[in-house]
C-alpha cells in the first residue's frame, strides 16, 4: 500500500525541482521584453538595449525639461537616486540596471502603469533608457535598498 504523505511530499518535490530547472537556465536567456521591443525584434540583451552612458544618465537624471511633466528623475527619488520624497518611492541609486531598463521600457510602452511615471517615461528612446540605467545602477546606495511591496 502506498502512504498518501509521500506522494504528495514526491509531487512538492517534484514540481519544486521543475520550477527551480526552469528558473534556471545559466543565465543565457534573457528576460522578457516590452511589448515594442519585441515588435522590433531586440533579443541582443536582457533588456535589448544599446551600452549605456552613465555620463549622459546623469545628465538627463537631473534634466526636468525634457520630460512631459518638467520634473527631473531626482526630483522624485532624489540626488542620485538615494532620497526619494515619498517613502513609497524606491531608492535607484544601486538598483540592478537591467531592472530599471526593463521598468522604464514596460512605462514607456504602456505596460506597466504608474500615474507619474508612465507619463515621465514615454517619450525616453532607448538609448535613453540605457544611460539611466547605467547612470542609476552605478550610483552607492546610502541605505540598503528594501522591498516596498506592501508599504500601504
Amino acid at each position: 500500500m502506498t502512504n498518501p504523505s509521500f506522494l504528495k511530499s514526491g509531487l512538492a518535490i517534484a514540481t519544486l525541482a521543475l520550477a527551480l530547472s526552469a528558473c534556471s537556465g545559466g543565465g543565457e536567456v534573457p528576460a522578457g521584453h516590452s511589448s515594442a521591443d519585441r515588435n522590433e525584434g531586440h533579443t541582443s540583451s536582457s533588456s535589448g538595449l544599446p551600452a549605456g552612458n552613465v555620463e549622459h544618465g546623469k545628465a538627463l537624471a537631473s534634466d526636468g525639461e525634457r520630460s512631459p511633466t518638467k520634473q527631473s528623475c531626482v526630483s522624485c527619488h532624489g540626488a542620485e537616486g538615494n532620497a526619494p520624497i515619498d517613502p513609497t518611492y524606491p531608492r535607484l541609486a544601486g538598483q540592478y540596471h537591467d531592472y530599471i531598463a526593463h521598468s522604464l521600457q514596460m512605462y514607456r510602452d504602456g505596460d506597466r502603469e504608474h500615474a507619474l511615471m508612465s507619463s515621465q517615461a514615454k517619450n525616453l528612446n532607448d538609448q535613453q533608457i540605457a544611460d539611466l540605467a547605467a547612470y542609476f545602477g552605478s550610483r552607492d546606495k546610502d541605505v540598503q535598498l528594501r522591498d516596498l511591496h506592501g508599504i500601504h
